[in-house]
């Protein structure tokens, strides 16, 4: 059995170094990332200037460095032109100056778990630390003096009514050129606005503008910086097909350029995002830039569409029209907009290389959740059908750990015999698999198939919005948070809040204790190193898997157990020794112990 635990050494030091990168670096990160969305709470954004391509192309406008415009408090988000946006998901406003997107709460998610933590703020108004907001409009060709409204253009509505899912709003501006700008602003029940430009010409020249949507965001943000998820410029972009940069790709090359039909753009964090979704039926030049600077918290990176001219003559009107999604990554919701008819907007969730597993994976858990009422239930429902579903290829593997183990006499002679000559050796070992037709790494393949299992779990538990501030029972109130227990301060009866890496809560005890238990099942390793590493590989992962989201260990711990129930059965059915208690010197304790009983009785 050296090639089985050669390789299955091999597949828990590879489990090892991913998991180990998780607690050192992502876990950090997202500590960071926590306190840096409590901080976006209470900030606010710097407004824009056009900007013309360098073959003379008008483009949208975008942030400069040479503008100077007076940060936006609190106090003048409340008392300026806005227009108020209701809705059971936002609060927030439309600011008349510019007719910017850039006030909007998310309330119906919480920054932290408390009931009383503030809720997320996506969109952020001028601050001097970082902003998030989005702008639509129009250019003119580049040099033309035609007066079109810009980032410090007040826009008057039409009316007087708020922005809900059952009222649109209408903006209006007259420029000195004789052209009249109307903007109809519509917002759904979830996540997506639909904006609606028309320009008529009270002229008596004809002009050619050009419709742009552009998202700007300030300051880069803190991400996990880990490859199971992007953090970072995105898009589904025609023929160029799906683009996920990062922050640090722009600062490198400043812009990327793309033609496409249709398509959409914008950027992701974890659970939010935002995306410009230009009509799916024509073309147009996107691009994602940054404005360097020599601090991260002062760059500035946008995302932007350019459609192609429109020529309005005197007494006509022109029309474009765009949509802006600003909110929540929910599965079922993003899910429906790419069935709308927005090109692969599902992709906007990073379901990774392997979707074909997490996706099905995150269908089941909401289907068991829809009949439990809680996604911990679902987690622990999943994994037992897991557990049937592969029950007959753990059967075979375990026969064949059967027939290997009685096979260990003539594997041991044979070591013996060619201990000088390591490749007859293997040879000969060869032969005797063939004439026993068996597979020495059979007895991994439980091992195997629980790692795609494990990382499908992980994948949605980390991506996917539906588990976040999810229950399970008594102190787990977070599934897609770590164990908030520890046994360092006696799981709360010490008044003492331990160190990060000295929360060992409830459940990755669980965990290890399971672990060990089902590795103490087999034979030792002969390799000595190996038996080692075999023997305080629970504790390393104890330690490693307490930082993970709670869901994950409840999965781990319950998976364990199901598999020392599962391999007990099918080893007694194969008549294979359970080596749990003697690997752990119960046996020899045992036996010596009736040994002694018979000399008394002797």
């Amino acid at each position: 059995m050296g090639e089985n635990n050669n390789f299955l050494f091999a597949v828990i030091l590879s489990l090892g170094v991913l998991l180990g990168w998780q607690y050192l670096v992502v876990e950090p990160r997202i500590a960071e990332e926590r306190a840096a969305q409590l901080e976006l709470n209470e900030k606010a954004m710097p407004s824009q200037d056009q900007l013309i391509d360098e073959n003379g192309v008008p483009i949208p406008p975008v942030v400069s460095s040479s503008t100077a415009i007076p940060a936006v408090t609190d106090k003048d988000i409340t008392n300026s032109a806005r227009v108020a946006i209701r809705s059971d998901q936002f609060s927030g406003s439309v600011a008349l100056l510019g007719a910017r997107f850039d006030d909007l709460m998310l309330e119906q998610y919480k920054v932290e778990l408390s009931q009383t933590s503030p809720s997320v703020r996506l969109l952020e108004p001028a601050d001097q630390a970082s902003y998030w907001q989005a702008t639509f409009g129009w250019v003119a060709a580049a040099g033309s003096p035609l007066d079109v409204p810009n980032e410090k253009s007040l826009w008057t509505q039409i009316g007087s009514n708020d922005l809900t899912p059952e009222q649109d709003i209408s903006l209006e501006f007259r420029s000195r050129d004789g052209l009249v700008f109307t903007r109809t602003i519509a917002v759904d029940h979830k996540f997506m606005f639909s904006i609606t430009d028309r320009v008529r010409q009270e002229g008596t020249t004809s002009v050619t503008l050009y419709p742009f949507g552009q998202i700007s965001r300030k300051s880069r943000p803190v991400t996990s910086n880990l490859f199971v998820l992007h953090e970072g410029p995105v898009g589904y972009l025609g023929e160029s097909g799906l683009q996920e940069l990062s922050y640090e790709d722009l600062v490198e090359e400043p812009t990327y350029k793309f033609k496409a039909t249709g398509g959409w753009l914008g950027f992701t964090d974890k659970y939010w995002a935002t995306a410009l979704v230009p009509p799916q039926d024509e073309a147009l030049d996107a691009r994602f830039s940054a404005r360097s600077a020599q601090t991260p918290e002062e760059e500035v990176y946008r995302a932007d569409y350019l459609l192609a001219g429109r020529t309005v003559n005197p007494g006509e009107t022109i029309e474009a029209t765009g949509k802006l999604f600003a909110g929540a990554k929910v599965v079922d919701e993003i899910d429906i907009y790419a069935d709308s008819g927005i090109d692969h907007f599902d992709l906007m969730i990073d379901w990774g290389w392997f979707y074909f597993l997490t996706k099905p994976m995150f269908a089941a858990l909401q289907f068991f959740y829809g009949l439990l009422g809680n996604y911990g239930l679902s987690i622990l429902a999943v994994t037992v059908i897991v557990k049937i579903l592969f029950f007959p290829l753990a059967s075979r593997s375990y026969e064949t750990m059967a027939k290997m183990k009685k096979m260990q006499p003539k594997m041991t002679q044979i070591r013996e015999l060619h201990k000088d000559d390591k490749q007859q050796q293997q040879q000969e070992m060869l032969k005797i698999y063939r004439e026993e037709k068996l597979n020495p790494l059979a007895g991994c393949l439980p091992v195997l198939l629980q790692i795609p299992v494990f990382f499908s779990l992980y994948k949605v538990l980390f991506v996917t919005l539906d588990m976040r501030h999810q229950p399970f029972f008594g102190w787990v109130q977070d599934l897609a948070a770590p164990d908030p227990t520890s046994i360092f301060n006696l799981f709360g009866l010490i008044p003492w809040d331990p160190p990060s890496i000295l929360m060992l809560g409830v459940w990755p005890l669980l965990m290890g204790i399971t672990m060990f238990v089902q590795m103490q099942m087999n034979p030792p390793p002969p390799d000595p190193i190996q038996a080692t590493v075999f023997k305080y590989m629970p504790i390393f992962f104890t330690f490693l898997l307490a930082s993970f989201p709670a869901g994950l260990v409840i999965y781990w711990a319950w998976n364990n157990f199901l598999s020392v129930l599962q391999q007990g059965y099918i080893m007694r059915k194969n008549g294979v020794d359970i080596e749990l208690f003697s690997n752990i010197g119960l046996r020899k304790k045992v036996a010596t112990s009736e040994a002694a009983n018979d000399d008394e009785k002797g």
